[in-house]
């Protein structure tokens, strides 16, 4: 089972001997701490809970939870997995667990852009700004339909934008550096630089 938490650093290129140019993302990848083990048995379920960070102002029912981990984490994650998990409470995971050309899933937090219009927001053309036409052409125009006299659920309008969950899966490790516990994938990840990502790996 190949996973980690790290934290977004930024974009780079690596250039191969044959002289390809490669984009990749650098992240900060661990260490991270297996603060709980699922089972079957005890959970209904499989799945390593990992603590990522150095966190303070825990609250007491979380630093309870960690206290057998030893460490007091700014970030939780579950893990699930179909097979009984081999980690124990306390183990230690880095980027050792990755190879070069492992595929991997990558999720994070996208960049919040706040309250968006229609335009920005859904792509929606403008209206016309000759023939008389007057006011703003960027606003959205009719909602509702002729019948039924409502406005159908998941209509596309006005709101906040970003700041989703995102997640992008088949990118490759490109970039491991086991000292300093860098991992590089090749092409973008969701999230702003600073951002807190989850790497799994593909069995």
């Amino acid at each position: 089972m190949k996973v980690i938490i790290g934290t977004k650093i930024g974009m780079t290129q690596i250039i191969g001997e044959d002289g390809t140019v490669t984009p990749v993302t650098i992240l900060q990848a661990g260490p991270a701490t297996v603060t709980q083990v699922k089972t079957v048995e005890t959970d209904g379920y499989n799945a390593v809970q990992l603590g990522y960070g150095q966190g303070k102002n825990l609250s007491k029912s979380v630093s309870g939870h960690v206290k057998s981990a030893g460490i007091t984490p700014k970030v939780l994650k579950e893990f699930r997995t179909e097979e009984t998990p081999e980690y124990k409470t306390g183990d230690v995971l880095t980027v050792e667990n990755f190879e070069l050309g492992d595929k991997v899933t990558v999720t994070g937090t996208s960049k919040g852009k706040g309250f968006a219009g229609t335009v920005k927001r859904w792509n929606f053309n403008e209206s016309r700004n000759t023939h008389g036409f007057k006011g703003n052409i960027r606003r959205v125009g009719s909602i509702g339909s002729m019948y039924p006299q409502k406005v159908f659920k998941g209509k596309r309008m006005p709101g906040r934008m970003g700041h989703d969950q995102v997640t992008v899966k088949n990118l490759v490790v490109s970039y491991i550096d086991k000292e300093q516990n860098l991992l590089g994938v090749k092409g973008a990840v969701p999230g702003p630089n600073k951002g807190i990502v989850t790497v799994e790996g593909k069995e």
